[in-house]
């Protein structure tokens, strides 16, 4: 590893390639040719269910099967329409037709929604031996898993008609919410002076500057984002109340006692898998206590603020260009699958990575399929740091797993949200793995080892304070509107919970981070927190067996990449990694695995601060 150093200036990150997906932007014609196909085709797909009987025999059957292939062929498509419009909005908020275009495709994604409202209706209405003959249908086998467990979704929801009237309403109410979120964070900007310059920087580029190695830069940065969201506070607080209280209505319509029963489904697990690890979590997270301690000792610093979290040390003083990023990364990964390696060399050299450093853009970074191209788009920042480096692996963690299962049909590749951060951790932990194993100067060491940690804090901590806030906020959302203040109490006192004693002093936790984490306002994601930790956890049991395997695993993590599509994570877990994730014993194994730094990590800073 051979990083610049920060005085380097290095060369801008690259742009993503959308124009081989449509030409033109949010002006393709080609674009809006696909659209109008999608608008075509869902009255006649509409009319085909009209026209089919409502019980499934021996002489209707192949009828059903071709209705339900239509449905996914639309799935396909709207997944793919969809994902190429949030990419030119993320590209550039300022996009107001792709903003119009995103909202186009909410309907059709509505009217799939709908489709698939009328096959769960179909689904439990039929005797048991006839449904039985349709998912085993030779069309229909490959995602038969998908079938039952829309059948045993519809058990629990509404009379469909109910249903799909709230799917109707979610587009120009619910969803909106999250589509005015997006567009008042992408707005978003506040004054930042470095080196004597003032310039106004995007929220995504603030966050950024909170893991640079300067104290007083990351205090300015973490001020200025809550000056920023001091400004839409109230906004944030009512977006948040609604979306909350839409949930809420729809859960007491369809006699749903928790609002984890929906993250469940989504997640496929069941509540006692979460409090399992949950439990495994909350019983170690002191263990993290030493390694903050000695941090501090390190930063030289009295009292550790939400803004330390990324603080770097070590020689994490060095920047890394795109192209040396990429190239350790493939490097590394071609250590445990060659192939897997010349996958992302492949989306590297197509440039697949929408990574420049610049305003305009929105906050965060993702992962998006493009389902019909049968390919993927990373979306992130890149100023040359070790975090943007994992991240970047992180993400082509996540194309992998989209290329692996480019070839199953659309409804056997959606995985929960559980398994969907398998892929992106394993490759983080390979990155950082490797790059600790070749490390020699005790600088870089440190730096590694606290990359591995800030893992975990985040993971145990900074996680778990956000899955407090969602169950602490929608036990009040359920007596009424929650105002902005008490949003702010909330999320100090789910902070002080979930931190175990790490951040200290009245002025070290961040009260407005329900308004500046975009993941509370996810309309498709509730909860979305709890899986990124599920995740963590569950790669670092992967990533020890491919460790003792050895390059061999790699078919192996290839099937079990397959099967997060087809399978509860409970029984992909089972099937591959021979646990139940129900009980303790592989929660409180991985939570220890991902803290045997600690130790490492203390002993080196006191050797460096002798």
């Amino acid at each position: 590893m051979n990083p610049q150093k920060e005085t380097t200036k290095i060369p801008p990150a690259p742009r993503w390639d959308l124009e081989s997906i449509f030409p033109g932007g949010s002006e393709s014609k080609e674009f809006e040719t696909f659209r109008q196909g999608i608008k075509n085709d869902i009255p006649k797909i509409k009319e085909q269910y009209s026209r089919l009987p409502p019980k499934l025999n021996d002489s209707n059957l192949e009828s059903w099967v071709d209705f339900i292939l239509k449905i996914q062929d639309l799935r396909e498509r709207v997944h793919h329409g969809s994902s190429f419009a949030h990419c030119l909005v993320s590209q550039d908020v300022g996009d107001t037709r792709g903003h119009q275009i995103v909202g186009e495709m909410d309907v059709y994604n509505s009217e799939y929604e709908k489709l698939i409202v009328a096959l769960e209706a179909f689904s439990k209405n039929q005797e048991d031996s006839q449904w039985q003959k349709l998912v085993e249908h030779e069309k229909l086998k490959d995602i038969s898993f998908f079938l039952n467990e829309t059948r045993d979704i519809a058990r629990k929801k509404m009379d469909p008609q109910l249903e799909s009237f709230a799917t109707d309403l979610a587009v120009n109410g619910y969803h909106a919410w999250n589509r005015l979120y997006d567009k008042m964070y992408g707005d978003l900007t506040s004054d930042f002076t470095e080196n004597g310059e003032t310039k106004k920087l995007s929220l995504g580029q603030l966050a950024n500057k909170m893991a640079v190695p300067d104290r007083a830069t990351r205090k300015q940065a973490f001020d200025c984002i809550e000056d920023a969201w001091e400004r839409r506070a109230e906004l944030a607080a009512m977006t948040l109340n609604y979306q909350a209280g839409f949930r809420l209505t729809l859960y007491d319509r369809r006699d749903w006692q928790s609002a984890l029963v929906e993250p469940l489904i989504h997640s496929r697990i069941s509540e006692e898998t979460l409090n399992a690890m949950w439990d495994a979590v909350v019983r170690s997270t002191q263990k993290l206590v030493p390694y903050i301690k000695a941090k501090k000792k390190l930063l030289g610093i009295d009292n550790f603020a939400w803004y330390d979290q990324f603080a770097p040390v070590g020689s994490s003083d060095s920047l890394y260009s795109f192209e040396e990023a990429g190239d350790i990364i493939v490097k590394n990964i071609g250590e445990f699958s060659p192939e897997q390696a010349e996958f992302c060399r492949k989306a590297l050299d197509k440039n697949w990575v929408e990574a420049e450093d610049r305003p305009g853009k929105a906050g965060g970074g993702y992962c998006t399929r493009l389902p019909i191209a049968k390919e993927g788009r990373i979306f992130m920042t890149f100023s040359g740091s070790f975090s943007e480096l994992a991240t970047l692996a992180h993400e082509l963690g996540h194309v992998y797993h989209g290329h692996v299962l480019k070839d199953q049909p659309a409804f056997a590749s959606i995985y929960p949200m559980t398994l969907a951060e398998t892929a992106s951790i394993f490759y983080e932990l390979l990155v950082k793995d490797a790059a600790l194993n070749a490390a020699s100067e005790t600088d870089e060491r440190l730096m590694l080892l606290d990359q591995r940690l800030q893992d975990a804090h985040t993971l145990f901590c900074n996680i778990y304070a956000r899955f407090l806030f969602d169950k602490r906020f929608y036990a009040e959302r359920k007596s009424g509107m929650v105002s902005r203040a008490r949003l702010d109490e909330i999320m100090v006192q789910s902070q002080k919970d979930a931190f175990a004693g790490t951040l200290e002093g009245d002025d070290a936790f961040h009260p407005l981070f329900w308004a500046s984490k975009l993941h509370f306002f996810l309309t498709d994601a509730p909860f979305y927190n709890y899986p990124y930790t599920f995740g963590f956890l569950f790669a670092n049991g992967v990533y020890n067996l491919a460790k003792k395997e050895g390059p061999s695993f790699a078919e192996k993590y290839n099937a079990l990449l397959t099967d997060t599509g087809k399978m509860t994570a409970e029984d992909v877990a089972s099937k591959h990694l021979s646990v139940d994730l129900t009980k303790p014993d592989f929660w409180i194994g991985a939570v220890e695995l991902a803290l045997a730094d600690v130790d490492p990590f203390i002993k080196l800073v006191d050797e460096a601060t002798k």
